[in-house]
């Protein structure tokens, strides 16, 4: 099951709700007269006479210190070629998107009609004093070295055309560890360079600066080698031109140590990757098929180290590694410019991080469980929440000690702080989620297969290899929909419970749940009647082995969605609750809510164990638990009933659990406001980090909460997920959006992925 994107799906993505992918918000309040006085007339002629007065205030009073410009004419976009300014915007916007998720930097996307270089260097030369930095991007060589010489020439803040830099850096990362691990000298090595453009220019470029020797280097156009003897070499050609007696690629790869290949698949045979040197480093950069494939590659040399430009194969060079970081660095220093020893700061920064050990977040995030520092892992991974906290502080370190910064850090464990506190890194959770689904994809029943957000969430889920759908409800029906929708999910497993042809299956379940229920009200026909239903046989699926996890709800009440599963699967323990709980992902990062669903009024150990099972779901999202049991009193400012058996509660997990920082009675406030809690609760063990993890009273307040939080406060809300079952059992929303059918799915792989490790290790 590979990545598959289908054009209607892409382009209702695109075209949803505003159209685009970007919007402008305000970061000031702007609610009252006195509000906009201040934001336009007359306040804000303040700060312009001080910036008129001492220019470099820009930084203080605007958002120049936060923007980047991504600049395109579109005439070299993502390997679609010359396809205009108005065509590329889509691209250009999703470069935001990359910067704001990754570094927050916020950028404004420009597409520019000016195909002419003096043209375009003199409209992007007037918008300096708009950004303060410009990332070029997919602008055709090559006009675009030139372009990006003349503007870092000329202008006075951080000029980058990531497609030239943004491979060489994560290559030129890649290249220092991978001779460390070959134990060869860079100054000794031969290297291959397959493509002549920017991005393979820029990496030999950067090569040489780390200490590649230029007559070591061959590269190799469309024509074959780049050999001096031949006519019309442009200058950036010329600078690798050879006059060695080589011609095609077949005679370059002999006894080279290096391979870097930046042109097109399949171009590298078995016989040249034999012909190298030992231990050759080859990094086969086409994308989406490389220049020689993984499977090829280690068949053929046992000793090859191997990269390539996809996430399925170990070591993927992904310029999303360097460029949100490299600007953020630039930016918080006021940098005039992106120069060589930032570069270099970026290229060493990475190569240093691959050698540290890996966090138990990016483990899971990939499925593995000790990543660490060799042939399959010589750079880090994309989704290691640790590269904005590296790499940035690496690039602004060389700034100063360049000359470029106009600003100084000086305290840089606070700069940390700040960009961790900044990006609101548990912010990843659900992209982590996503990610440890799609390494082991599990099988997932659907009771409500007969439903169109159903079939187009299976699709997805299928698309993505987030895991295998199981349809339950009538195949003629099922086609129909489909048909309708033009929905595709290929040789998908469809199961309806009261055909004919499953009338076995339903006695041989029924006999299961009749064992199960004989003393709880059913009689043996009534239990094979019940199998009839698709929450009955959907649930019995999991509990026999026949599917991994099962998904309901979506059209029907919560209680009568979540009963057979209760009757079939049953609890975690016997005398253990289940309880629903939401995720909440706001701009603080994600909440968790508990219990919103299920128990109408817990008492002090359901509270408990509502609190356990909670903790141990937020640990799957390799977030650490901080706990906060609410009320309407603080800490013994009342006292009834209810607000003694939360105090009870909190004393219950204290006494069981002192590892897990919980704490309690609180209003809701408090857990969010550490000067209120500091200043009059100094006690409490939730000083020094906010809650993200609510336990309410009673089902009302949960439920209502996370209601107003959702419509109200626009927080995404995901859930609720179903805690305490003793198989992995979700129920959806009534209504829910096929997105969040989606992230639904995806939680039930992880949970089933969770629960037959540790019924594996005799755990459960």
């Amino acid at each position: 099951m590979g990545k598959k994107i289908r054009k209607q799906d892409a382009l209702d993505y695109h075209a949803h709700g505003k159209p685009g992918k970007i919007e402008v918000v305000p970061t000031k309040s702007t609610n009252s007269q006195r509000d906009l006085a201040l934001a336009y007339s007359p306040g804000v002629a303040e700060p312009c006479l001080e910036i008129a007065e001492h220019p470099e205030k820009v930084y203080d009073y605007t958002a120049k210190s936060n923007l980047v410009a991504v600049i395109s004419n579109g005439t070299a976009v993502l390997g679609l070629g010359d396809i205009g300014p108005e065509a590329s915007k889509p691209v250009m916007e999703g470069k935001g998107v990359l910067f704001k998720k990754f570094a927050d930097i916020d950028v404004f996307d420009l597409e520019l009609n000016a195909r002419d270089i003096e043209h375009f260097i003199s409209v992007v030369k007037a918008l300096e004093p708009t950004f303060g930095g410009i990332n070029l991007e997919d602008i055709k060589g090559p006009d675009c070295f030139e372009i990006e010489k003349r503007l870092k020439e000329e202008l006075n803040i951080p000029v980058m055309h990531d497609d030239q830099h943004g491979t060489a850096i994560i290559s030129g990362a890649a290249l220092l560890n991978a001779l460390e691990l070959v134990n060869k000298k860079i100054e000794d090595i031969t290297v291959v360079v397959s493509g002549a453009g920017a991005s393979a220019i820029s990496c030999a470029k950067l090569f040489q600066a780390l200490g590649v020797q230029r007559a070591h280097i061959v590269m190799l156009d469309s024509k074959g080698v780049i050999r001096k003897d031949r006519d019309n070499l442009d200058e950036y050609k010329s600078l690798f031109a050879t006059d060695r007696d080589l011609h095609e690629l077949s005679d370059a790869m002999q006894g080279a140590d290096v391979f870097l290949g930046l042109s097109k698949g399949d171009i590298v045979s078995a016989s040249m990757l034999a012909s190298m040197a030992e231990n050759p480093i080859v990094f086969a950069l086409a994308n989406p098929t490389p220049e020689i494939s993984y499977e090829l590659a280690v068949q053929t040399r046992s000793d090859v180290l191997m990269a390539t430009g996809r996430s399925d194969y170990p070591n993927q060079v992904n310029n999303v590694l360097g460029f949100p970081y490299i600007f953020r660095g630039a930016l918080d220093v006021h940098a005039t410019e992106i120069n060589e020893q930032m570069k270099l700061a970026a290229v060493r920064a990475l190569a240093d991080l691959a050698k540290q050990p890996v966090p138990e977040l990016v483990n899971m995030a990939y499925d593995t469980k000790n990543l660490q520092f060799g042939k399959e892992y010589i750079i880090p991974k994309p989704m290691d929440p640790r590269l904005l906290e590296t790499v940035a502080p690496a690039v602004a370190k060389a700034a100063m000690e360049s000359g470029a910064a106009r600003h100084d850090i000086t305290d840089w464990d606070a700069y940390a702080a700040e960009l961790r506190k900044r990006l609101g890194l548990e912010a990843q959770a659900i992209r982590v989620v996503m990610q440890r689904a799609k390494r082991q994809p599990k099988r997932v029943v659907f009771a409500e297969a007969d439903n169109y957000k159903i079939l187009k969430a299976a699709q997805i889920v299928r698309d993505d290899g987030i895991a295998e759908p199981i349809l339950l409800g009538n195949e003629e029906r099922i086609a129909r929909i489909m048909e309708e929708h033009q929905l595709d999910l290929g040789k998908v497993k469809i199961i309806d419970p009261r055909a004919e042809e499953n009338r076995l299956k339903r006695y041989e379940y029924g006999e299961i749940f009749f064992e199960k229920r004989k003393r709880r009200g059913y009689n043996l026909y009534e239990a094979k009647k019940a199998m009839r239903d698709r929450n009955h046989f959907g649930a019995m699926m999991v509990e026999v082995g026949e599917a991994d996890a099962f998904i309901s709800g979506l059209t029907r009440k919560y209680a009568d969605a979540v009963r057979p599963a209760l009757q079939i699967i049953g609890t975690y323990k016997p005398d253990y609750k289940v309880a629903g709980m939401y995720m909440l992902i706001t701009q603080k990062g994600p909440i968790f809510l508990s219990d919103t669903t299920i128990n109408i009024e817990p008492d002090a150990e359901g509270l408990y164990q509502i609190a356990m099972l909670s903790a141990n779901a937020v640990k799957q999202f390799n977030i650490k638990p901080r706990i906060a049991f609410l009320s309407y009193s603080n800490f013994g400012s009342i006292e009834n009933e209810e607000t003694l058996k939360i105090r009870k509660a909190v004393e219950l997990m204290k006494e069981r659990h002192p590892e897990i920082i919980a704490d309690g009675e609180m209003q809701a406030n408090l857990a969010f406001n550490q000067e209120v809690l500091v200043s009059n609760y100094p006690f409490s063990d939730l000083i020094g980090g906010d809650a993200n993890t609510l336990i309410f009273p009673n089902l009302s307040s949960g439920n209502i909460a996370y209601k107003l939080l959702q419509e109200v406060g626009h927080a995404e809300a995901i859930g609720p997920v179903l805690l305490g079952m003793k198989k992995p059992v979700h129920i959806l929303q009534l209504g829910s959006s096929v997105r969040e059918i989606v992230n639904m799915i995806a939680i039930a792989v992880v949970d089933a992925q969770e629960k037959q490790r540790l019924l594996a290790g005799g755990s459960m």
